[in-house]
């Protein structure tokens, strides 16, 4: 009787396996919607991408602007009170 019962498990066992390791095509709809919702993450995912390598790219030229136009100010700003102080002189 154990024999028959070891033989009867092994043989499920194996029907089993072979039930579950033989793939079937599936009989299923993907509607539009599914693959237009992956479309969108993908673009998405690939916009911020490259938003960040840009940023990335840019940070130097964007500090070399900065620096410009703090340099300019400065100039500026000494010119000006130079001019603004010798007016402001009494004349001997």
């Amino acid at each position: 009787m154990k024999q028959n019962m070891k033989l009867l498990s092994i043989g499920t066992a194996t029907i089993a396996a072979a039930t579950l390791l033989t793939a079937l095509p599936a009989q299923a709809y993907v509607g539009p919607g599914a693959g237009l919702s992956l479309l969108s993450a993908l673009w998405a995912v690939l916009a911020a991408v490259f938003v960040a390598v840009g940023f990335v790219l840019l940070w130097p030229i964007r500090k070399m602007m900065r620096n410009r136009k703090r340099a300019q100010q400065n100039t500026a700003s000494t010119t000006h009170s130079a001019s603004s102080s010798a007016s402001h002189q009494p004349k001997a």
